[in-house]
């Protein structure tokens, strides 16, 4: 028996692994028709259905893309360049005329040969490199080029000026008692002796303006200069601007001293009047003068106490200067070996020319203005068309065009603001000639907004200047974004980022605005922004209307191309949503796509209302598919803006639109009706009744039916009708038609199946298998389709819960598919019925001399294999309802074969117990198979129960078929009546009191409506009461609700009553004086609860005792099998008892 009840299936154990059946989201499986190619719109015919679904999957193709909102990632598809911008040669700076471009020349050879300072590491330092640049920049010939540097060699080499701004000292010497100091600067220049300075270090002392020098010459006063005096810090700020003439670069030196001033004197005016005094000789008479001049009002005293204290010096070669000019702290210096200093001086130091001998210079034009005609010059020449990415270009300068424009500009005096706003004016006006990138353009913004502090110190021709080159940008600026989508394609990304560049140059230029006070460029840039998008919208808009649908063609050639132009706007739409309206609210504060979605929809709509009128009284099946489609798209335009927060669709143009389409989707919807059973009656008749592939369990046509639902649900969505009762129209007629087309195509797969010859001995079919998975398949695809048919009520339900008309529609398809799928399961197991009797035959023919295990091994075998073909052919629900089928069939043989079996030996009835434990096992399968509540439950108990019985003796039969009668519960408790008694024992007499006191309801037994009914009382089982005999009560006429109020005594052991199954039996009977008696009812109560019996009777009278009411009922199938059990019986004690019980069951049997 272990070896047997290993058996299992293995099949059984892969049930829960076997994937279940997905759809295919590619379209048609292979094995139809191949489709053909995508049709124009509106082109199919009609009753061809794979045309009509191949139109169908392109409007939900179109679809795909619009379920929610979009996302940047998808939209931008493409990082190729973007689109060439449009230049126009005349929006640069204006031509130069000969003579001017002649000047310039002169006047950039006249910088690089008169440069001084020092050359930086990034800069070019070779003066031929520099000069034959600009020969190539400005194309003269070696002859010219030579003849030019003469004469600049010959000119007057400018005055030079070195521009001292002093700004800050920190970490001095402490030199008064409260532990600060009184700082102060003495500055200026050291002209040359005359002789040149030894080289070498200086350690023994150097210059100062308060010790007497030894150097000869005169110094003019005008050479020092005297900064504030800062009190009480160690740490001062001064920021003090000086300009000193420069004699020669090459030897003249700064210097500066750092004194603690102890007097209260002011040195800067002592200064000021020492700078009158003309022709003083020598260094120390020139600072004795400063000092008197100084303390001329101070108090007596001595000198010493009255002198300055020395915090450093500096001294800084004019020629070491940086060409460039430069920004650094310098170390304090002290004036001799014996000197102590500490600290740090911050100075701004350039070199400048005050007098250029230059045309340009002669003729009054300022240095700015040289300066952009120089800028602009190089820029044209380092910005070569030849250039492979020309629009990426930033400006990037060669080194010797950088050194030029440095020189020019150092020794122009240009300020970092001037150098700032002429690169932009220069580069913006190029720009629109020649594209650059606007990254360069807004770096240069940037840096001129650095610098913007500095303001109020341009010259009003550069402040002019700058706001027409705003002004000429925001045109150009503006231009384009009329033209955005052409070129700043949204999914172009490169083009994006250009126009996000371009907008922070647009907002960047807006906060120079308040500083203009001679001239503005542009005071609402938002508004002129706005009007820009709006004006581009509809130059957009009508260009495409006149391309796909110009309103001279008529109304059904306009359709084809209206939905063309719809989709192309929900598309821009997505791209306004996705890409552009981010960068124009962060950037400009501007809703461009609530700008652009109001006015293009607006546009649609008016287009949409005009041909809808139109083409109303022309419709036919080609206008309703073009219209349809046409709504489609108009309802994802819709839900685009509901499905944005915060916004409303009822406040569109659009809203309302739907009520002129309802015809033409109405029309439609017929349409679909006719198209669906056409390609569903196409799919099978191609279809063979195979799986697809190894990975499938259905055929073809079943793909082809669940992807056909599949569009209708999809399209459904889409289409998202509005108003609720015609909603509810169109979802209940849909339903309806699907679920015709569900049953149409059952129907066509049972005529396809029962026309297939079948093999001989082939007891599982494949084809009933593959049916059997297709309707599985469809039963689940459209019940899915039905959900997703709802539509918003009228009355808002429940959240979730389906509409009624379409809720039933989804309950009885369901009802009849459940059904359609039973009949199949049914046909299917009905080929194995023969064999599964012969091997339970078998067991039941097998001599007891064979194990059980070997009696049962060739069902178990038998069922494997079976299995094993049913596993690879069903999907997981079929193998189980086809497992429960043959389950039946199996509890079914054996009952069947335990019926032909009477009277046998108990090896014979253990034998079958054995079988069916194996088959629970094996259908169970370790809980991969059937649960074992439903192989435990119906025929089962069944036959458990009969193979029970079987095992039993005659009395034990006898007992169980009296425990059957107190265990059964009426059904139907008011059909039958119901009886009062009452019940106890005596125990001083040994005897039962039984008193029946009346009943009620009884059934009409005669012609009369009424009944003559009396009551047997007998006990039960006869074994053990058998010297009592039955006592009946007197017949009450013509009631049904008889008194009775009689006792019967029956004198019996206690023991007796307290044996398993003993009790009293009560039977009703209707008395007919020329006929057998008929029978009422009966009920049954058990002795071993009955007072005096159960517990010893104490006090009380026993007929103060409650009355039982009991309930009337007929015996039940479970009841009968012990009855069943004893017929087979051929002792003496089961053919009485069973004889006694059948002349009762004929009496029932007369009932009417």
């Amino acid at each position: 028996m272990t070896t047997l009840l290993e058996i299992k299936s293995s099949v059984l154990r892969q049930v829960q692994a076997c994937p279940t059946f997905r759809r295919r989201a590619e379209g048609e499986p292979a094995a139809t028709n191949a489709d053909p190619p995508e049709p124009a719109a509106g082109a199919w015919k009609p009753g061809d259905g794979v045309e009509f679904f191949a139109h169908m999957r392109l409007i939900l193709k179109k679809g795909e893309g619009r379920q929610g909102l979009p996302c940047p990632e998808v939209l931008l598809r493409s990082g190729s360049p973007a689109p060439a911008e449009p230049v126009d040669p005349s929006r640069g700076l204006r031509a130069l005329t000969q003579e001017e471009v002649e000047m310039l020349y002169e006047e950039a050879l006249y910088t690089v040969l008169y440069r001084a300072g020092t050359m930086g590491p990034d800069q070019v330092d070779d003066q031929e490199t520099l000069l034959g640049y600009l020969q190539q920049v400005f194309g003269t010939s070696p002859e010219e080029h030579a003849e030019a540097i003469e004469r600049v060699k010959k000119a007057k080499a400018p005055t030079y000026a070195l521009k001292v701004s002093v700004m800050r000292a920190k970490n001095l010497l402490a030199k008064d008692p409260n532990g600060f100091s009184d700082p102060y600067c003495m500055l200026g220049i050291l002209p040359a002796s005359g002789a040149p300075r030894e080289p070498g270090p200086r350690t023994e002392q150097r210059f100062s303006f308060r010790k007497g020098s030894k150097r000869g010459g005169p110094l003019p006063a005008k050479c020092i200069q005297v900064t504030e005096v800062k009190s009480s810090t160690l740490n001062p700020v001064w920021k003090e601007n000086f300009v000193f003439e420069i004699e020669d670069v090459s030897t003249d030196q700064l210097h500066l001293d750092i004194w603690d001033h102890d007097d209260d004197v002011s040195l800067v005016e002592a200064c000021r009047k020492l700078n009158e005094v003309i022709g003083l000789k020598g260094m120390s008479r020139y600072f004795k003068q400063i000092v008197k001049s100084a303390r001329a009002n101070g108090t007596a005293g001595p000198a010493e106490d009255h002198t300055d204290d020395f915090l450093g010096c500096l001294n800084i070669p004019v020629r070491e200067v940086p060409v460039a000019g430069e920004d650094r702290w310098f170390k304090l210096e002290p004036r001799s070996s014996a000197s102590r200093v500490q600290g740090d001086c911050q100075l701004v130091l350039k070199l400048i020319t005050t007098q250029r001998d230059t045309g340009m210079s002669q003729r009054g034009r300022a240095g700015f203005l040289s300066y952009m005609l120089l800028l602009s010059r190089l820029l044209q020449f380092e910005h070569r068309s030849e250039e492979p990415k020309a629009s990426c270009w930033r400006g990037e300068l060669s080194g010797p065009a950088a050194t030029i424009l440095c020189l020019h500009g150092a020794q122009n005096n240009l300020s970092a603001l001037q150098l700032a706003v002429l690169h932009w004016q220069v580069s913006s006006r190029h720009h629109q000639t020649r594209t650059l990138d606007y990254g360069y353009l807004l770096g240069l913004l940037e840096d001129m907004q650095a610098h913007w502090e500095e303001a109020s110190s341009l010259p009003q021709g550069q402040e002019e200047s700058l706001a027409d080159s705003f002004n000429a940008f925001s045109e150009f600026g503006l231009r384009l974004l009329r033209q955005l989508r052409d070129f700043f394609p949204a999914s172009n990304s490169t083009a994006v980022y250009r126009l996000e560049l371009l907008l922070k140059c647009l907002s960047k230029m807006q906060i120079f605005q308040p500083s203009f006070e001679v001239c503005s460029f542009r005071t609402e840039l938002n508004a002129d922004i706005s009007a820009a998008l709006k004006r581009g919208n509809r130059e957009w808009y009508d260009r495409l209307l006149n391309t796909k649908s110009p309103r001279e063609q008529s109304g059904p050639q306009r359709l084809a191309g209206l939905v063309e132009l719809a989709d192309a706007v929900y598309e821009d739409l997505q791209s306004c949503y996705g890409i552009y309206a981010s960068l124009f609210h962060s950037i400009t504060d501007i809703d461009f796509f609530t700008l652009t979605f109001r006015q293009l929809e607006r546009l649609v709509a008016e287009e949409a209302w005009v041909l809808t009128e139109e083409l109303s009284p022309k419709m036919t099946l080609e206008v309703a598919s073009g219209l349809f489609e046409l709504y489609v798209t108009l309802a994802d335009i819709q839900r685009f803006w509901s499905s944005i927060p915060g916004r409303d669709s009822r406040s569109l143009a659009l809203a309302g639109i739907h009520g002129p389409f309802l015809p033409a989707v109405k029309l439609w919807l017929q349409v679909l009706r006719d198209q669906v059973r056409w390609r569903l009656q196409g799919a099978v008749d191609v279809d063979t009744l195979e799986p697809m592939d190894a990975s499938s369990k259905h055929s073809s046509s079943a793909a082809t039916a669940s992807l056909c639902f599949s569009h209708i649900q999809e399209l459904w969505a889409r289409l998202a009708w509005p108003d609720p009762a015609q909603a509810e129209a169109l979802g209940t007629q849909l339903s309806q038609d699907l679920c015709a087309a569900t049953l149409f195509y059952t129907e066509l797969l049972r005529k396809k199946v029962d026309a297939q010859p079948g093999a001989a001995g082939e007891a599982v079919s494949e084809p009933l298998c593959v049916v059997l998975n297709n309707v599985e398949l469809l039963r689940k695809a459209a019940g899915q389709t039905l959900r997703g048919l709802a539509w918003p009520e009228v009355p808002s339900g429940p959240e979730g819960v389906l509409p009624r008309p379409l809720l039933g529609c989804a309950q009885a398809l369901d009802e009849d598919l459940q059904q359609e799928v039973h009949t199949v399961t049914a046909h299917l197991t009905s080929k194995m019925v023969a064999d599964i009797r012969k091997y339970v035959q078998h067991i039941s023919l097998s001599p007891d001399s064979i194990q059980n295990d070997e009696a049962v091994a060739p069902l178990m075998k038998y069922l494997d294999e079976k299995l094993a073909l049913l596993n690879t052919s069903l999907v997981k629900e079929n193998l189980s309802r086809v497992l429960e089928a043959l389950w039946e069939l199996l509890l079914q043989a054996i009952l069947r074969a335990l019926g032909a079996n009477l009277d046998v030996s108990a090896d014979f009835y253990g034998r079958f117990h054995f079988t069916l434990e194996a088959l629970v096992s094996f259908f169970h399968a370790e809980g991969q198979g059937l649960p074992l509540e439903s192989l435990k439950d119906g025929s089962y108990k069944r036959l458990e129960e009969e193979l029970r019985l079987h095992q039993c003796s005659t009395r034990e039969c006898i007992e169980q078929y009296y425990l059957d009668k107190l265990k059964q519960r009426s059904l139907e408790q008011k059909r039958f009546g119901r009886l009062s008694v009452r019940c106890h024992y005596e125990a001083a007499e040994q005897r039962l009191v039984v008193e029946v006191l009346h009943a009620a309801d009884l059934p009409p037994l005669d012609a009369n409506g009424l009944s003559d009914p009396f009551v047997i009382v007998e006990l039960g089982p006869p074994h053990l009461f058998p010297l009592v005999r039955s006592q009946r009560t007197q017949v009450k006429n013509r009631t049904l609700h008889p008194v009775y109020d009689e006792l019967f005594y029956f004198s019996v052991p206690a023991e007796a009553c307290r044996r398993r199954g003993a009790c009293v039996l009560f039977t009703v009977m209707d008395h007919d004086w020329l006929s057998t008696n008929d029978f009422a009812g009966e009920a049954a109560l058990g002795l071993g609860g009955v007072g005096g019996i159960a517990r010893p009777q104490v006090g009380g009278s026993a007929r103060a005792r409650q009355p039982v009411t009991l309930h009337l009922r007929r015996p039940r199938a479970q009841v009968k099998s012990a009855l069943r059990m004893l017929e087979g019986r051929t002792n003496k004690e089961a053919q009485e008892f069973v004889k006694r019980l059948k002349e009762l069951e004929k009496c029932m049997e007369a009932d009417p």
